[in-house]
């Protein structure tokens, strides 16, 4: 199936977001057995949650007897259905996932958009050799063999390669929406988090949506902060400086247990459990990060 997706692989270069691969791994990985956190208002300002009626086949596709049962047992933390239901995405529409790690969006927004939906996802030819380069070659080789194993769902779907250098995502104007998981901590931390921006701007139609999610701190972070976390006002000036306009912030995936104050960072919790095996009670019962949920759209 790899190489019934290469045809499927758009033409453009893109610059990678790139972490350390141990912290990727962690970030893109579930871990089933999590206590719930029960979502509440933070430190960080946000208006009103406020979404679209949720599309009926974004539910069938959350149902889907394809997604990993891992994967399923995070939708308590990740919240799904609200996040792309207030980013408004739509059937019929063309959406960007910028860096799908191991691909717990990809399992709902592939088998639901088809043709609409693009995994834009590091060239591995762009990272230089060593670590950095089989990382990104584990990465999109783990993708396309997520795509291949379930072709019934997945054979639609198209794989952008981009260079984290020259970060170009698609022909200009062409994209209703950009979403991001948790990876504005990792470009910041290798300086690309300007240029990954102005990527977004470019390839977005006027009006279009970027969706972001990202840890939060408590306040603005170095940008060469080990912890994973990010201050809402950094991303939010991050946006504001590549075009975009602040159109509304949520807490749809607030998590006020989150004392962000954790011995390996953002990592220490689930899905990651970098932790002595002795706290993971006291992990467990604190669950995934605190995380802010921003939607920017092109003026």
């Amino acid at each position: 199936m790899a190489a019934r997706l290469s045809p499927l692989l758009l033409p453009i270069l893109l610059a990678a977001c790139t972490t350390s691969p141990a912290a990727d791994t962690q970030d893109a990985h579930a871990d089933a057995a999590h206590a719930h956190a029960e979502p509440a208002a933070t430190p960080a300002k946000a208006a009103g949650m406020s979404m679209r009626a949720p599309d009926p086949l974004l539910d069938q596709a959350l149902g889907g007897a394809w997604r990993s049962p891992g994967n399923v047992a995070r939708d308590q933390y990740r919240h799904p259905r609200e996040t792309l239901s207030f980013f408004g995405i739509e059937t019929g529409q063309t959406v960007v996932e910028v860096t799908p790690g191991g691909g717990w969006y990809a399992e709902i927004l592939a088998p639901w958009l088809r043709t609409g939906y693009v995994a834009a996802v590091v060239d591995p030819q762009a990272r230089p050799e060593g670590r950095a380069r089989d990382y990104a070659t584990r990465s999109k080789d783990g993708l396309e063999a997520l795509f291949a194993a379930k072709p019934a769902q997945f054979s639609d779907a198209r794989v952008a390669l981009y260079d984290p250098k020259a970060p170009v995502f698609g022909p200009a104007a062409s994209a209703d929406a950009v979403l991001t998981f948790r990876n504005v901590h990792n470009w910041r931390s290798d300086g690309i988090a300007e240029g990954m921006f102005k990527g977004f701007f470019d390839v977005l139609k006027p009006g279009g949506v970027l969706g972001v999610v990202e840890h939060r701190a408590a306040a603005d972070v170095p940008a060469d902060d080990k912890t994973g976390y990010v201050g809402q006002d950094q991303v939010i000036a991050l946006a504001t400086a590549a075009g975009f306009r602040l159109d509304e912030a949520s807490e749809i995936n607030a998590n006020p247990r989150d004392t962000r104050n954790h011995p390996n960072g953002v990592w220490t919790l689930p899905p990651g459990n970098n932790h002595d095996a002795e706290d993971r009670q006291m992990y467990q019962a604190i669950g995934e990060s605190d995380r802010m949920t921003l939607r920017f759209i092109k003026p």
